[in-house]
C-alpha cells in the first residue's frame, strides 16, 4: 500500500512539473508588453534601459525564436532536471531557488506550528462544549478571520504590535523576531479553518456509537476520549490539513511580499514583474512539487493511523 501511494505520488509530481511549467509558459506570453524590454529594465533598472538595451537580450536569449521552439527547448531541460538560469541575475534557477528555498519552509513550518498551537486547543474545547459560549465565540472569531485576506491580517498585525506597540520590526529578514509577525499571520489563517474542521469532527466522534460504548463499558471520560476519540478526530484532520497546504502556499506568496521575507514566493513576485520566466517556472514548480510532497506525507499518516486501510492492504 505504501508502495502504491508513493508511486500515485510521484506520477501526480510529474504531472504538476509539466502542467504548471506549460501554463505558466503560455500565461507569461499572453502578458502584454516587450519581453526583451522588461528583462533589460530588470538588469540595467528603468533609468539606463533603452531600445538597443533590449534588443541586445533578445539577442542574447533568443527571445526572437518562435516560442514553440522556446517551449520545447524548457521541456527538455527539465527531463534532464535542469531549470536554466535567470534572464534577470543570469544565475542557474536552481541555485536561486535552494537559496530562497530555506525561508519559505522555515516561515511554512513555523506558521503550521502556531496554526496548530492555536486551533488543537480551540476546536478540541469547542467540540467538547458544542452550542456553548465558547462555541459560539469560536465560530464568530473564526468567521471575522477567515473573511479577511491573509494580507489584511498581515498588515493588521503591522499596525498593531510593530507601529503602534513597537514589539516587533514591521519587515525584514535575520533574528527570529522578524520571523513572529509573517508567521502568525498565516497562522491564524490557517486556524480559523482547522479549528472549526476539528469542532465538527470532534462532534461526530462524541456522537459515535462507538465512543458511547466506551462509556457504556466503564472508561472514565478522558480514558474513551484519549484510547477511542483521539485516533478518530485526528483521521479527517490530517487529511484536511493537507488539503489546507494550497492555503498555506498561497498565503506565503503574499505575507513573503508584504513582510520582505526572502523566500520563493516574493521571489515569485519580483520575477513576474521582471518577466523572467524560469524563474517563475521554477518557483511554481517547486511550490507544486511542495503541496505534492505534504499530500504524500498526510496519506502514510494517514495509512498509520487508520487499521481499516492496513487490513485492506493484508487481505
Amino acid at each position: 500500500m505504501i508502495k502504491q501511494i508513493l508511486l500515485r505520488r510521484a506520477a501526480q509530481a510529474a504531472f504538476v512539473a509539466w502542467g504548471v511549467g506549460t501554463l505558466t509558459f503560455i500565461m507569461m506570453r499572453l502578458l502584454p508588453g516587450d519581453f526583451a524590454y522588461r528583462i533589460a529594465a530588470g538588469r540595467y533598472g528603468y533609468d539606463y534601459v533603452s531600445q538597443a538595451a533590449a534588443e541586445a537580450v533578445r539577442a542574447d536569449l533568443g527571445l526572437d525564436r518562435p516560442a514553440i521552439v522556446q517551449y520545447l527547448e524548457w521541456l527538455l531541460n527539465l527531463l534532464r532536471f535542469n531549470l536554466g538560469d535567470s534572464l534577470v541575475s543570469e544565475n542557474p534557477v536552481t541555485q536561486e531557488l535552494a537559496h530562497q528555498l530555506g525561508s519559505s519552509l522555515e516561515l511554512a513550518v513555523f506558521a503550521s506550528f502556531f496554526a496548530l498551537l492555536i486551533a488543537v486547543p480551540v476546536g478540541l474545547y469547542a467540540g467538547r462544549h458544542a452550542g456553548g459560549a465558547g462555541d459560539r465565540l469560536s465560530l464568530m472569531v473564526s468567521v471575522i478571520l477567515r473573511a479577511q485576506p491573509v494580507f489584511v491580517i498581515g498588515l493588521l498585525m503591522v499596525l498593531a504590535f510593530s507601529l503602534k506597540l513597537g514589539w516587533f520590526p514591521v519587515a525584514g529578514f535575520g533574528s527570529s523576531e522578524y520571523l513572529i509577525l509573517p508567521a502568525l499571520s498565516l497562522a491564524l489563517t490557517l486556524a480559523a479553518i482547522s479549528s472549526r474542521m476539528i469542532r465538527n469532527s470532534t462532534c461526530d466522534v462524541l456522537a459515535s456509537p462507538f465512543y458511547r460504548f466506551a462509556r457504556f463499558k466503564g472508561l472514565t471520560e478522558q480514558q474513551a476520549f484519549t484510547h477511542h476519540a483521539s485516533p478518530n478526530i485526528a483521521l479527517p484532520v490530517v487529511a484536511f490539513v493537507s488539503i489546507q497546504a494550497i492555503n498555506l502556499i498561497e498565503g506565503i506568496v503574499m505575507i513573503e511580499s508584504l513582510f520582505s521575507w526572502p523566500g520563493i514566493g516574493h521571489a515569485l513576485a519580483h520575477a513576474i514583474f521582471a518577466r523572467d520566466v524560469p524563474m517563475i517556472q521554477g518557483a511554481a514548480l517547486v511550490m507544486g512539487l511542495i503541496f505534492v510532497a505534504i499530500n504524500t506525507v498526510a496519506d502514510l499518516i494517514v495509512f498509520k493511523l487508520d487499521p481499516r486501510q492496513r487490513e485492506e492492504t493484508l487481505s
